[in-house]
């Protein structure tokens, strides 16, 4: 299974494996991957999506956590399809429980010791469908602090595959046609760059609208795109109203009840500006002379 190899190979490349801690989503929750953790001595954290075997007074993992006292609350922002954002309060539970293979495993592998962190949103609204994570990793948990990093850690994985889906769908990575692994990697190398300014981009958009639009863009940029894209409204030089001139160029329509502009059209809008920087600079190039 994919999974395991890529646990497998990512523990190889590192010389100590115990400073590794493999994140995945429900997809992950596979039996043989917890064993194949503590065969190579590396760590897993894992959404769960199977009510699994315990050991105890309640059978299964879901009847055992619904017994344990909540350990304490924790805020986060969550934005819903449309990129609003709203506090949500999580419930926190943890315990380490004796989980069992199932049935048609148990002869093939042990049971093992692992630690089930339980993050139950309260009062969820109405434009979105509550936050109900059940995490399971060989890490231990002692304290609410410790159970909160893990749930923080879990919560990155959105950003990678965000960062994945713009190398797949803006550098059409899968793409390229290059004939040697050497020449692959370099190219791999300059599309994380790419990947990871427009992934930088989109999200300071969100947290830092506020900052200076010097932070990311440089004077020529910033005077491109005041002559290609006109302010709809009067509104202060702010990262986030340049930032919306070049997702505008990528196709945002940035109307006044549009989410926040997405990678898309950051991407679609950085590429526009791009090749129209490189004319410009010919053009001024040709006339000086």
């Amino acid at each position: 299974m994919r999974w395991l190899e890529n646990m497998r190979q990512a523990s190889a490349l590192l010389d100590d494996p115990a400073r590794c801690i493999h994140i995945g989503d429900r997809e992950s929750d596979i039996y043989e991957l917890f064993c194949e953790a503590r065969k190579l001595g590396t760590h897993f954290l894992i959404r769960s999506c199977v009510d699994r075997l315990v050991e105890g007074s309640e059978p299964t993992l879901i009847a055992a956590m619904e017994k344990v006292t909540a350990a304490g609350e924790h805020w986060i922002e969550v934005h819903d399809d449309e990129g609003k954002p709203s506090p949500a309060c999580l419930s926190i539970k943890y315990h380490r429980l004796q989980v069992l293979p199932p049935v048609g495993k148990q002869k093939r592998y042990p049971a093992l010791q692992l630690t089930v962190i339980c993050a139950d949103e309260q009062r969820a609204p109405e434009t979105r469908p509550p936050i109900r994570w059940r995490l399971l990793t060989d890490l231990a948990v002692t304290s609410p602090g410790e159970a909160i990093q893990k749930i923080s850690w879990y919560a990155m994985r959105w950003k990678i595959e965000v960062f994945h889906k713009i190398l797949k769908s803006g550098c059409r990575a899968e793409d390229a046609k290059l004939r040697s692994a050497e020449r692959l990697v370099n190219l791999l190398a300059i599309f994380c760059i790419l990947a990871w300014r427009v992934f930088w981009l989109t999200m300071l958009n969100r947290t830092a609208p506020k900052a200076s639009p010097r932070l990311v863009l440089t004077a020529l940029e910033i005077r491109l795109l005041d002559q290609l894209v006109k302010n709809k409204t009067a509104s202060p030089p702010t990262l986030a109203r340049y930032l919306t001139k070049l997702a505008r160029l990528g196709g945002y329509l940035a109307r006044a009840h549009d989410p926040p502009p997405g990678n898309m059209v950051m991407w679609r809008g950085l590429a526009r500006l791009t090749d129209i920087e490189l004319g410009a600079t010919l053009a001024a190039r040709v006339v000086g002379k």
